[in-house]
């Protein structure tokens, strides 16, 4: 992605590390050089992550340094130390007694197979290069960082599955801007703006299966192998505007509906999905609708971004792989 102007405003970096032949990698968000606010909403039931306590808005700590979306399921989060590395190297974190503590909330996908080695996870080296090299232009998008091993449209069996990716989206809006970074990996199959199935469950007919069509179809018996428990979509939505904690909680809640239209079925008990929310200390103040808006359209751009870029491997097609994806921008 080259990054318009909407994204330039945010001051956002954003940096991946990838391990290809592993299928694994992870992803760092942050900012230039200062902190920011986060909070989060936990949707999914499935989830593995770290340092959600100080996303809270009880919590002590009123910042947050950085974000680690990682691959390697629970193993991935400790390559959220490489993270705080760097970060202590700049002496960015919550201020104690002879130092600072970077504060580095982190969360995972679970990508441990069938594309790549079971013990290929994120590591701390990997982490720290990618928070070192982040980047506000030119970032990648698609079978890259957290995504690397990332499919969608599990929930009909693995073998009907495609390749999930990462997206990132931007939307300016007339008091704010908005932007989102999705880690697609889902049970469900991802829908455009129109509600049309674009990737997921691949039907013998070389259409799609449509995964809540057939659980709900009361003619068929289904049933879930232990394969098809493994998945979890990421996301992080960010605005220009300043906002507390607990209304920062409010907007992600609220950026959970992004997946609820583009991910069918999504935050199942079969999911992780985590959504971040983030805001800068100081920044013009915006009703929250507003911002709910914003976020909403930005994740929901970011999620089929995320497919649209993805390029398949290992049997597994890509919507990047056709023709009918070039055009995308």
């Amino acid at each position: 992605m080259t990054a318009a102007a909407p994204w330039e405003t945010l001051g956002l970096l954003i940096g991946h590390a990838t391990d290809d032949a592993g299928a694994t990698g992870c992803s760092v968000l942050r900012a230039l050089d200062r902190p920011f606010r986060c909070s989060a909403a936990l949707v999914g039931r499935a989830s593995a992550t770290r340092e959600l306590g100080t996303c809270a808005p009880e919590h002590l700590v009123d910042r947050t340094d950085a974000i680690l979306l990682s691959g390697g399921s629970a193993y991935g989060l400790d390559a959220a130390a490489g993270v705080m590395q760097w970060m202590e190297e700049q002496q960015r974190g919550f201020s104690v007694a002879g130092g600072v503590v970077p504060i580095v909330p982190a969360a995972c996908i679970y990508d441990l197979a069938p594309l790549g080695r079971f013990g290929a996870r994120p590591t701390a080296e990997m982490a720290y290069h990618a928070c070192a090299n982040a980047a506000l232009y030119d970032v990648a998008e698609g079978s890259v960082g957290a995504a690397t091993g990332a499919l969608v449209g599990k929930g009909a069996g693995i073998a009907r599955a495609m390749k999930g990716g990462v997206g990132v989206s931007a939307v300016q809006g007339a008091q704010a801007v908005a932007g989102a970074i999705a880690v697609v990996n889902a049970f469900g199959d991802v829908r455009d703006a129109s509600g049309a199935i674009i990737a997921g469950a691949r039907a013998d007919d070389g259409g799609f299966v449509d995964i809540e069509a057939r659980m709900r179809d009361t003619r068929a018996e289904v049933r879930f192998p232990s394969a098809v428990r493994e998945h979890t979509t990421l996301a992080c939505v960010a605005v220009s505007a300043t906002l507390s904690k607990l209304e920062l909680a409010q907007l992600a809640e609220s950026a959970t509906t992004a997946l609820r239209r583009r991910i069918s079925p999504s935050a199942t008990s079969f999911d992780g999905d985590v959504v971040f929310a983030i805001a800068p200390h100081e920044g013009p103040v915006v009703a929250l609708p507003v911002l709910e808006s914003l976020v909403i359209a930005a994740l929901e751009d970011a999620i089929e971004r995320a497919v649209r870029r993805a390029r398949g491997r290992e049997g597994f097609p890509g919507l990047a792989d056709t023709v009918s994806a070039g055009g995308y921008a």
